[in-house]
């Protein structure tokens, strides 16, 4: 183990950057959303409502809300990638690959799930403001979400998302190339663990800012390590209540 010296400047320029990324993502997001003539909870407000119905309307959208959502969760890793640079042989270098690859696991999940919006939207079963047009899959939707927070699967890469520390101790590698493996890889193990919230922008529709803000906050809170895996079930119990009161006030 080697001591590297970390730059003042650099440092916060370099968190400068990621903050900045945050604030611009989500002031693109209301941007959007006034554009497309919605209130902060998705509902169309006026006659010039403009729906996104192409790839290429949907996936820079689900590209910037990543950013918007995602960012914020993973300030913990990367503050954590940057205690192991007094400790370890990390790098700033490193510290901007695990960023990167984090980045490009969302972007690759963007993708995805612009894919099965446009397939949801084909089948009627989306709007073209992404909500769900039928009670019944708005209940699947809770109730699979919620089912999923009591998986293995979950507890699984809600820890290493949890513990990023442990994370790299176990996969250490350095420099850029180093880091952007690792930051794939949390990347990865992110967006198993908190697709599902992601998923549940079709209920309340995708260009609802008020699902977006208690959504970010709550994969906040559920990555702290004080609390973090203290609230994977409970959440998991309300989602799965919410669903069956959905499907019953849907069939009858």
């Amino acid at each position: 183990m080697t001591t590297a010296p970390i730059s003042p400047s650099l440092r916060a320029a370099s968190w400068i950057v990621v903050f900045i990324a945050i604030l611009g993502a989500w002031a693109v997001m209301l941007m959007m959303a006034r554009m497309s003539g919605v209130d902060v909870l998705g509902r169309p407000v006026g006659m010039n409502m403009m729906p996104m119905t192409t790839f290429a309307a949907l996936f820079p959208m689900w590209a910037i809300m990543m950013a918007a959502m995602m960012l914020p969760t993973m300030v913990p890793t990367l503050a954590t990638y940057e205690r192991l640079m007094t400790s370890a042989d990390g790098t700033r270098a490193g510290w901007a690959g695990v960023l990167l690859g984090y980045g490009v696991a969302w972007i690759g999940f963007a993708a995805l799930i612009a894919s099965a919006q446009l397939a949801l939207i084909a089948m009627g079963w989306v709007d073209a403001l992404g909500a769900a047009t039928s009670g019944l899959l708005t209940a699947g939707l809770l109730i699979v979400v919620g089912a999923f927070q009591f998986s293995r699967t979950k507890a699984i890469c809600h820890g290493k998302c949890h513990a990023p520390m442990t994370f790299f101790l176990g996969h250490w590698r350095t420099g850029f190339s180093g880091g952007l493996d690792m930051g794939l890889r949390l990347g990865g193990f992110c967006v198993v663990c908190c697709w599902g919230f992601m998923a549940l922008g079709f209920v309340g529709g995708t260009m609802s800012l008020l699902w977006m803000g208690l959504a970010t906050l709550f994969m906040v809170f559920e990555k702290l390590p004080a609390i973090g895996h203290r609230l994977i079930k409970p959440a998991g119990a309300v989602l799965i209540l919410a669903g069956l009161f959905t499907a019953v006030r849907s069939v009858f």
